[in-house]
């Protein structure tokens, strides 16, 4: 069996197949830190909180971080920064292992194949992704698969597209960047990330509103909606100022490449907004509005959002090692839709 992996900067998720289902397994990646004491690590441990202890300091890791330090006034840390490892956190490389051998489990068979997730390069920084990907593919080598890198935006297009060929724009705004992919026939004809995700719009708006980023992203997470019907000056009206302003950036930077990659004229295509980032209520409509206000040089026969946006890169992952697996058998089974009409389960581990 093959596996795919979504290593974002907010969550990590895996995706496997098992009968007609597609199985979605997630934890937040980040983790807080507080004072050892044995009570501390009795209440833990009987709570299935996942944690770890090192010296006299205990590390609370994934979904259970956000709890721990929204209870005690504590900002989480986080194993990767602008959708890389970050290279301020020291820790990083030991608590993405953990969050990610909790999510993908150990391999069902020898070598198994899998396939991770891995941004593109930023056009608008200096950001290079070779250290992320090659140390994601040591690690998920160690822990005894056979791992490849996929490119985010080509994932999404897997994912989404089947229906159209694999033809059309992904758009996936993560937490750490937003990644595009622009392909035909499932061959990329344009590729590229945005150094800005929902991250940015969340420390925008702690700046501006003094409120703790991690009370921003809660706020975001819960119920939040594109609907500018909030009053300007509390965090949902900074959200949305922010949300648009961060939409606005995106699809000037995609007019621009396509613009410098000469891309065909007459291309009549479908666009994909998903990720994290492109949860809230609105969000698509926001964009087609602004994206109809931009000029490109093809035509857009609609834009779409899915149902579950977390889901998509993994799942776009998930396509892409089921389809090698079934050429290196000789399987005539198609894998070309992530969907088969069954509903996707999701499971979230403590």
């Amino acid at each position: 069996m093959a596996k795919g992996l979504d290593v974002g900067t907010m969550n990590i998720l895996s995706s496997a197949q098992e009968s007609s289902d597609t199985v979605f397994v997630q934890q937040r990646n980040s983790f807080v830190e507080i004072e050892y004491s044995d009570m501390a690590e009795q209440m833990l441990s009987r709570s299935d909180v996942l944690h770890i202890r090192k010296d006299d300091q205990v590390y609370v890791v994934g979904d259970d971080a956000l709890n721990f330090a929204n209870i005690f006034n504590e900002e989480t840390r986080r194993p990767m920064q602008h959708g890389i490892l970050s290279s301020e956190e020291s820790s990083a490389i030991p608590m993405i292992k953990l969050i990610t051998e909790q999510v993908v489990g150990e391999p069902d068979s020898p070598n198994e194949r899998l396939y991770y997730s891995s941004p593109a390069d930023p056009i608008d920084s200096e950001l290079s992704t070779l250290y992320h990907e090659k140390t994601l593919e040591s690690m998920l080598g160690d822990m005894g698969y056979d791992p490849e890198p996929i490119n985010e935006g080509m994932a999404v297009i897997y994912s989404e597209l089947a229906d159209n060929d694999f033809t059309g724009l992904g758009v996936s705004f993560g937490a750490g960047m937003t990644n595009v992919c622009l392909a035909y026939y499932a061959v990329p004809v344009m590729t590229f990330s945005i150094a800005r995700g929902g991250d940015w719009i969340d420390e925008q708006t702690a700046g501006a509103t003094g409120t703790p980023v991690d009370k921003v992203t809660s706020i975001k997470e819960d119920d939040f909606a594109l609907d500018f019907r909030t009053d300007v000056g509390g965090v949902e009206g900074a959200l949305a100022i922010y949300y648009e302003n961060l939409l606005d950036y995106v699809i000037e930077n995609i007019a621009r490449e396509v613009d410098e990659e000469d891309v065909e004229e007459g291309l009549d295509v479908p666009v994909v907004v998903t990720g994290g980032t492109s949860s809230p209520d609105g969000f698509e409509d926001l964009f087609a509005d602004h994206l109809a206000g931009e000029t490109v040089p093809f035509s857009i026969s609609e834009v779409r959002s899915v149902d579950e946006p977390m889901y998509s890169v993994a799942s776009g992952a998930l396509v892409a090692a089921r389809s090698e697996e079934d050429e290196e058998t000789g399987s005539n089974g198609s894998t070309a839709e992530s969907n088969d009409g069954s509903e996707p389960e999701a499971e979230a581990e403590d």
